[in-house]
């Protein structure tokens, strides 16, 4: 069946419709809801079909709208994280019916009591730099094979910054990073616990990843970011580099160059699994779908969506999707580099995490309004012991470096306090017990605290950190964004202001300082532990 209509991409700044990119279902069925990341097909049938999902199927909606309408089965998209999914196949029970991650090694680690079954993959999707047209020419990467120490020279020289995901958080930053590590060691045939200490590594790892410049736990996110613009580049899945080239052409400006490091690229394989919970009905839905997807069909449609389908080049008719000009390569033979065991794996990513990321330098505005008193203020200190007592956050490989700084700064109708942690230690310890021993009372102003923010801030050198406001409330803000705006701009650095969204709070005025910021608003009125170490994940 023909098809008029591609999947309908939920982004948080709602970007223009590109031709690779999705557009939105025109059926009432349809139900999403963009700030808890879930999207429904319903059309009445008897079998639903729970999925939880990468965010980077978000570009496959409108197909999978198609199969709900024809089929009569209802689909519920629930999009999270790599390690949330991991995290989740690894529990006492799984409520989904399937699973649809980025990459098999989160399948491999999470599925150790063997419940997924049929698992296929739908597509595939390397994993690249994608560079500014003009700065790619001048790094001398246009048309010819870079290396990851090429990359790294550039990085050192000063000449490159890029965006990327976190690696403990999402699967794009994870594969980047996995793959860096890999050319670093000069290309064994896997990397070992042993080869992780090689004399060297650390420096060079560490060097390269001072590059990056902002910091995501989406890929899909971290695609709309780039687009607010004044970024140079961005590590991502090449479908998403070139559904940014393409708004990118749309509104007239420069688009990405796509570098494919030969000695460290990994594959995206987008496995799709059934979980089996012992129902015949769903077992056989999720089948049909399976089978919907890899049809010739759909290939191609997916195709269209910058995907591939294979490891050998891509199809005639969607070679003007593939394009030459955007350094995209499609008849470039994918050779992926082979993934570490899971217990390599996980060591791998808390040593990013504790020794070689660029350290956060990150901002609490907690709410401490009199609203807050009770339930609000007890689940708010709750939240924050997930971050800052560090046996609770290495459990989702949040915990802190050495050189990381941790600012507290509760508010009412004023900043209260500064609180100052540095360091993985005693110090944040120390700041919990600040957050615990606050009282709530007294009114609201959330853009003082942001603005007392920016002053501190500046007592940083922040291009040695990934810097971050994350500011809670729950109620309406006194004040105006006014004030914030002026010295937000006069301060004139990407610092953005994470809001997590509590009880009554204003998403109006959140959603400002979000799209004043270049960040994101997290709602927390549900589940604010999963809200904070969502955040994090962002930082």
């Amino acid at each position: 069946m023909k098809r008029a209509v591609l999947s309908a991409c939920i982004l948080a700044f709602a970007l223009l419709l590109t031709a690779c990119g999705p557009a939105s279902s025109d059926s009432t069925a349809s139900a999403s809801d963009p700030a808890s990341g879930e999207q429904a097909f319903h059309y009445g049938g008897d079998v639903t079909l729970r999925i939880l999902s990468g965010s980077e199927n978000q570009e496959l909606e409108g197909i999978l709208d198609d199969f709900a309408r024809e089929r009569g089965v209802n689909i519920e998209m629930e999009y999270q994280g790599s390690l949330d999914i991991m995290r989740t196949l690894q529990g006492e029970t799984v409520d989904y019916d399937a699973v649809w991650p980025a990459s098999s090694l989160w399948l491999t680690a999470g599925d150790t009591q063997y419940r997924v079954k049929h698992t296929q993959s739908i597509s595939i999707t390397p994993v690249v730099f994608g560079i500014r047209q003009s700065l790619a020419e001048e790094l001398g990467f246009v048309g010819t094979e870079v290396s990851v120490s090429d990359l790294l020279s550039a990085i050192q020289s000063g000449k490159l910054n890029f965006c990327m995901t976190s690696a403990t958080q999402s699967n794009s930053g994870c594969s980047a990073y996995i793959g860096f590590l890999y050319a670093l060691l000069g290309n064994p045939d896997v990397i070992t616990s042993e080869s992780l200490q090689t004399p060297g590594l650390s420096e060079q790892i560490t060097q390269l990843l001072s590059g990056v410049d902002r910091s995501s736990g989406s890929s899909d996110w971290l695609k709309d970011l780039f687009l607010t613009g004044g970024y140079d580049a961005m590590v991502n899945y090449e479908c998403l580099i070139i559904s940014a080239n393409q708004e990118l052409e749309a509104r007239g400006e420069e688009t990405l160059y796509a570098v494919y490091p030969y000695d460290g690229l990994s594959i995206a394989d987008s496995p799709l699994g059934y979980v089996d919970n012992g129902d015949a009905e769903k077992e056989q839905a999720f089948l049909d779908l399976q089978e919907y997807l890899l049809s010739d069909e759909v290939q191609n449609e997916i195709q269209r969506t910058g995907r591939r389908t294979g490891y050998e080049g891509v199809s005639a008719e969607n070679a003007d999707v593939f394009r030459a000009d955007w350094g995209i390569q499609p008849d470039r033979v994918l050779s992926p580099i082979r993934m570490p065991s899971t217990e390599v794996l996980m060591e791998c990513l808390n040593l990013y995490q504790t020794e070689f990321r660029k350290p956060s330098l990150t901002i609490y505005c907690l709410d401490y309004s009199g609203s807050m008193e009770g339930t609000g203020r007890e689940q708010m200190v709750e939240a924050m012991s997930q971050i800052l007592i560090q046996e609770n956050a290495e459990k989702n490989l949040l915990q802190a470096s050495e050189h990381e700084v941790n600012i507290l700064i509760p508010f009412e109708g004023y900043p209260r306090d500064i609180y100052t942690a540095v360091g993985n230690g005693s110090e944040l310890e120390s700041l919990y017990t600040k957050v615990e021993a606050e009282e709530a009372t007294g009114g609201t102003d959330i853009y003082a605290a942001a603005t007392e923010s920016l002053r501190q801030l500046g007592n940083y050198d922040l291009s040695q950190y990934t810097p971050a406001i994350i500011l809670l409330t729950d109620g309406v803000s006194d004040g105006s964004i006014d004030a914030f705006q002026t010295a937000y701009e006069a301060f004139g650095a990407d610092v953005p202001v994470f809001s997590i969204m509590f009880g009554s709070a204003d998403p109006t005025q959140l959603e400002e300082l979000a799209e004043l910021t270049h960040a994101r608003v997290f709602d927390g009125r549900e589940d604010l532990i999963g809200a904070f170490r969502s955040v994090k994940g962002y930082n």
